[in-house]
């Protein structure tokens, strides 16, 4: 199984603690729902224009919103490359509403497919690769790195994904989350398409370790400020069976990590600065809806009545305001409704 080298350093621990820090004061506040679409939707176009722009696409931030606005018909493969990026990540958003994704090779290759799809040849999109691939340097265009064979990249994945599964709960999840997105670029498991995909799916295990902040987290932002740096701590150099056992990890938590806090910093910003206002506040009533579906899992008109001295008109306008507010959704129909957390 794979067993990385990494130390928890002083820098390492004083990050982790300011991301505990920061997201608990976030995840305090509450805002309108219009407020949080907007944010996201914002969130989503800077992080289709920053993951792309990492790779090497030209597009301006300007660019990237327009065309994810307007979704013309005929385009560029730079802006194919952006609406590929955002649809995955907007279908990813979408399933994890509804609870963890589990990370598995199936995951993978369907992501790769969608970030890829009419950028490569069909034999390569959404497959794992079947040729070698070399990284060089942009710069003097020498090679710098021999990752490994073809016919081990399906081993490497496995293991990887065995790796996170049976540390999920022994691991620092934000530490667990940048082991394995340093682990995915070493391995190269693709032709092309590899950083895209190893940060949508970073993305994903911040979600399922409780670490999705609004979904208004964009961390490729941080990482596109200083392309050059970022290559160099994720990266690799020399030929893959020559370092892989001596590869440290530490230097890259840091990174990852610090990336995390400027992130969340540039979230903290951006939300208004007065998160509550009268219509918003949660009365004594509504609290006990929201306690109640955290104790059971899902609450019914009955189960409210039974709660608070509410007629039948006022409880399913407490439960609507509950909805605008995005905190909890209307499931079943009729008789058989009921309400969960959002």
């Amino acid at each position: 199984m794979f067993q990385p080298r990494y130390e928890i350093t002083h820098a390492l621990l004083e990050n982790i603690k300011r991301i505990t820090s920061l997201t608990q004061a976030l995840n305090q506040r509450r805002f309108p729902n219009t407020v949080l679409v907007e944010l996201q939707k914002d969130a989503e176009a800077v992080s289709s224009f920053a993951s792309t722009s990492i790779e090497g696409n030209p597009l301006p931030l300007t660019d990237v919103k327009r065309i994810l606005k307007n979704a013309p018909q005929n385009i560029r493969d730079s802006e194919r490359e952006v609406l590929n990026y955002n649809k995955a990540m907007r279908e990813i958003n979408g399933k994890l509403g509804d609870g963890a994704i589990p990370v598995t090779l199936s995951l993978i290759v369907q992501i790769h497919k969608q970030v890829t799809n009419k950028l490569l040849p069909a034999s390569q999109s959404g497959r794992l690769r079947t040729d070698p691939v070399f990284v060089n340097d942009p710069r003097s265009g020498t090679t710098i790195y021999w990752p490994p064979d073809a016919s081990d990249v399906s081993g490497l994945v496995k293991d990887l994904i065995l790796f996170v599964e049976t540390n999920i709960t022994k691991i620092d999840p934000l530490i667990l989350a940048g082991l394995f997105h340093k682990q995915m670029v070493v391995i190269h498991p693709f032709m092309d398409g590899n950083g895209r995909t190893t940060r949508l799916l970073t993305k994903i295990l911040f979600a399922n370790m409780g670490l999705n902040t609004f979904n208004l987290f964009s961390f490729e932002n941080y990482y596109n400020q200083n392309v050059t740096r970022y290559f160099q701590t994720v990266g690799a150099r020399g030929n893959y069976y020559e370092i892989a056992n001596s590869i440290d990890f530490s230097p890259w938590l840091e990174y990852f990590t610090g990336g995390i806090i400027d992130e969340l910093l540039r979230v903290e910003k951006i939300l208004p600065r007065s998160s509550k206002s009268p219509q918003d506040e949660l009365k004594p009533y509504h609290q006990q809806i929201l306690d109640f579906i955290k104790d059971k899992g899902y609450i019914t008109d009955k189960d409210y009545a039974g709660l608070a001295n509410r007629a039948r008109p006022t409880r399913r306008l407490d439960f609507n305001k509950l909805i605008e507010m995005g905190l909890i959704k209307r499931e079943g129909k009729g008789k058989n409704t009921y309400y969960k957390l959002k």
